[in-house]
């Protein structure tokens, strides 16, 4: 297996963190939700390599941040075309690409403005046009973010993301940890977030062509689970895989879920 790689790209928009971790054949790009925002993926490599075992035999994984120099306004399309330019300076030419949540949007614009680039598709916890539940979502973590209240949106967040017994963990969690992880600064977040609630690709889903999975969770309380149901409905041919009871955050709690992409992916 090659060893877990940390790097960072000069890209005309800026530094861009990424990640490489496993030894396949074939490419599989992620694209990490609005957390990137707080923290990039820089230095996870490793973690990400031991956590995401299931893909590390048959692909060599590589995990995209947003740029570190988010403009303000910047969309989930212009984020997509600075992914495009990530991997063309990577000679990255086509991958399965997996992406979760707001990760989920700017991987839309990417098969639908850059289809060379996507082999498989992967959507998961993610839509393709806004709706009331994330509007109101968004807004309440914007809000924290304006008072710099990191806990208050990582709560939130495991709140609405996992079930009970992870949420009880995670209350746990963030009460002895408190603000480590804290950023210096909330502007990234900021910017991505208000993204989600611009991001509209309703009208060009049809002409995504790759075969695509859409992921999603019955008890979804950021994006919901409607979302991912009529995501799949407007992309031709897509398959849909809901998992019963688990929400936002099932990628980490459903025990086939990486087996089941993979398989998807080969």
């Amino acid at each position: 297996m090659l060893k877990p790689y940390n790097g960072c790209l000069t890209l005309p928009t800026g530094g861009l963190d990424y990640i490489r971790f496993g030894s396949g054949e074939k490419t599989l790009v992620m694209i990490p939700g609005v957390g990137d925002g707080l923290k990039t993926v820089k230095g996870l490599a490793l973690p990400f390599a031991l956590l995401y075992r299931a893909l590390t035999k048959d692909f060599t994984v590589y995990a995209f941040s947003r740029g570190r120099d988010l403009k303000p306004g910047t969309d989930t399309r212009a984020m997509a075309e600075e992914l495009n330019a990530a991997l063309e300076a990577l000679g990255l030419s086509k991958a399965a690409v997996v992406g979760v949540s707001q990760g989920g949007m700017i991987a839309q614009w990417l098969a639908i403005d850059h289809p060379d680039k996507v082999e498989k598709l992967v959507l998961t916890v993610t839509l393709g046009r806004p709706n009331d539940t994330v509007r109101d979502v968004i807004a309440r973590w914007t809000g924290m973010a304006e008072r710099g209240d990191y806990r208050g949106i990582m709560l939130d967040t495991a709140e609405r993301s996992y079930s009970e017994k992870r949420i009880r963990q995670a209350r746990l969690t963030y009460r002895l940890l408190g603000n480590l992880g804290k950023p210096k600064s909330f502007e990234r977040f900021l910017i991505q977030a208000a993204s989600c609630v611009t991001h509209d690709a309703w009208e060009e889903l049809s002409r995504i062509a790759c075969p695509t999975l859409v992921v999603g969770g019955t008890d979804d309380r950021i994006v919901t689970g409607a979302a991912s149901e009529e995501l799949a409905a407007r992309i031709p041919g897509a398959e849909l895989k809901m998992y019963e009871g688990l929400g936002h955050g099932l990628y980490e709690e459903a025990p086939d879920f990486f087996e089941y992409v993979a398989a998807f992916c080969r």
